[in-house]
């Protein structure tokens, strides 16, 4: 389907806590914020969560990649966020520039600013996505009567879920009713839930999937990749304050220079890049992986930057059918011409915005 002519959609219930349209075109970057002459920005602030995800981030960051490319002028800012919402939220208010979040928070921000607020530029990450379940359960059907839980209602994983589930026949409601009780909580809180018994599994990214593995002894019932064409899905992309990429194109190109080449290091190497973004997490969060999490985590990521349009339009169109979300259009969404420049210069292939 192509995104340029789909009636897309967004979640209600993921726009709350999110500021005013209004507030998501009128936000001004600070003074110190702006080089003197209109040379550039002096600072460039990026968003990013202390999630393995968001990999090319913690590696561009972490190994200097950002600030190498953006060169001795400019300075990196960086801001870590826990949730989606809060990230866009900075966006709208002008407190970023650029972050990396998932598919839902990106679309949301489309829609409350009705295509004014943001652009996506680049992929990041696909993949990493997992029904883990107790032992005893071996298909669909022994769900019945289960609690699974989801990070947040009406989020990417939850809407995945319920989708899954409706084409099986199986009825759920945003209650925790139906013949699968979907019980929306934290990630961290699920690590807890899921070993006391409190829930019988969980739609869940990593690492949190292979912590329920190799910590409580969960079963994969389900690989999100075996749902989509090519087995491939978006799970974090690129997103740039539209004021910011009309004011400093260049530095945007600069940002995404350092954005391909943290992706390229992370697949030449992806045990080296592990480490490294074990490192970064233990400096953000004061508690590295495990090594067996890291390893199963990583492995089950692919790390690309394309941003896997079609993905993001099913995304759309699954929240659609089990009644999270409603229309918008997102014809306009993407803004790959710079990625795209970049990745011709190093002879790789175009990416499609479709």
């Amino acid at each position: 389907m192509n995104a340029r002519r789909l009636r897309g959609v967004v979640a209600l219930l993921a726009a709350v806590g999110l500021t005013t349209v209004a507030a998501a075109c009128g936000g001004s970057e600070p003074a110190d914020s702006v080089k003197a002459g209109g040379a550039g920005p002096a600072e460039v602030r990026l968003g990013y969560f202390p999630n393995i995800t968001h990999s090319t981030a913690l590696v561009g960051v972490e190994k200097g990649l950002f600030a190498k490319h953006l060169g001795s002028g400019t300075t990196l800012k960086t801001s870590t966020f826990n949730a989606g919402p809060a990230a866009i939220e900075a966006v709208f208010s002008g407190a970023i520039d650029a972050t990396y979040v998932g598919p839902n928070p990106a679309i949301n921000a489309w829609s409350k600013s009705q295509g004014k607020a943001i652009k996506i530029i680049a992929g990041a990450a696909s993949g990493g996505v997992y029904l883990v379940v107790k032992p005893e359960i071996n298909t669909v059907e022994d769900l019945k009567g289960k609690k699974i839980a989801t990070p947040q209602l009406g989020n990417t994983q939850d809407v995945a879920l319920r989708y899954w589930l409706d084409s099986k026949g199986i009825k759920t409601d945003t209650k925790g009713g139906g013949e699968v009780s979907i019980v929306p909580q934290e990630n961290s809180q699920t690590i807890q839930t899921f070993a006391t018994g409190d829930i019988d599994g969980a739609w869940v990214p990593e690492p949190f999937a292979s912590r329920l593995v190799t910590e409580s002894k969960g079963k994969i019932l389900l690989d999100e990749r075996d749902l989509w064409p090519n087995k491939q899905f978006v799970i974090t992309h690129l997103i740039v304050r539209q004021e910011f990429a009309a004011e400093h194109p260049e530095t945007v190109k600069k940002l995404l220079e350092a954005h391909v080449e943290a992706n390229a290091t992370i697949n030449s190497d992806p045990a080296g890049a592990a480490q490294t973004v074990n490192s970064a997490l233990e400096k953000l969060t004061g508690k590295p992986l495990k090594p067996e999490v890291l390893d199963s985590a990583f492995k089950n990521i692919t790390f690309t930057n394309d941003p896997i349009a079609s993905s993001l339009v099913g995304s759309a169109d699954h929240a659609v059918k089990v009644g999270l979300l409603e229309p918008v259009d997102l014809n306009g969404i993407y803004d790959l011409k710079a990625l795209n420049e970049i990745l011709a210069t190093k002879g790789e292939s175009q990416i499609a915005d479709k």
